[in-house]
């Protein structure tokens, strides 16, 4: 079984890393780096004269973008080692998981680990005001472990007290509140964090759906395997 799950995830989230790298390379890295000229201090919002919306950035970056799709590949492959301990789980309890019902997964982990936390700690560019990092992180985490709780309990729980307990974990994190900046001050128009914010959820759900897609899929091939080498 373990053998079977880290193989899995290994293929699972190298393909699906590989995908979200390309995905972030040519959507979200643009916008990012747009936003460090103004943290730097070359471009200057509302600096006297007009700055057009579109930046030469420079192109091609090996080193930069080649650490960018080993960092995703290594994240996408942890999330999937996730998933499929989840679908194992499941599948102890008779929950198979089929490719087509890896997306399901996928998309219940891109609420669990993206939208959950985003819908009130949105991602952030560079340069803007934010909360101290540690409380934070904190939050992050406790969101995100409350949000894959309740969407468990959503899924297998089968009374209205179940799915009570689920709503109240959605929503407590928000309700308590991400730790804030005192104000809101920072040199990047917020038309910049916005399209940010929109591209880093949208690539993030492209990326877990894929992961969810190849957890599936491995998930499957490998235990078909698996009954093959004890048949034989």
């Amino acid at each position: 079984m373990f053998t079977r799950i880290v193989t899995s995830a290994l293929f699972a989230g190298a393909a699906a890393g590989l995908l979200a790298s390309l995905l972030q390379l040519a959507f979200v890295q643009p916008v990012l780096l747009h936003a460090e000229l103004y943290e730097s201090g070359q471009l200057v919002h509302f600096g006297g004269r007009a700055v057009s919306a579109v930046q030469d950035l420079g192109g091609f970056d090996a080193v930069r973008d080649g650490l960018t799709m080993a960092f995703t590949m290594a994240v996408y492959t942890g999330y999937a080692l996730l998933l499929i301990a989840a679908m194992a789980f499941a599948g102890e309890y008779g929950h198979g998981v089929t490719a087509r019902q890896g997306i399901v997964w996928g998309l219940a982990g891109f609420v669990a680990v993206h939208l959950a936390p985003g819908f009130t700690l949105a991602p952030e560019v560079p340069g803007i005001a934010a909360g101290e990092v540690f409380a934070r992180q904190i939050w992050w985490f406790a969101t995100v472990f409350a949000a894959a709780a309740a969407l468990g309990l959503i899924a297998f729980g089968k009374n209205w007290l179940a799915w009570g307990a689920a709503a109240v974990l959605l929503l407590a994190p928000h309700l308590v509140g991400a730790p804030l900046p005192d104000s809101f001050t920072g040199p990047v128009p917020p038309e910049i964090a916005a399209l940010f914010a929109a591209r880093a959820l949208g690539v993030g759900c492209a990326a877990w759906v894929l992961t969810g897609l190849f957890a599936g899929f491995f998930w499957q091939r490998e235990g078909m395997r698996e009954e093959t080498a004890q048949r034989g």
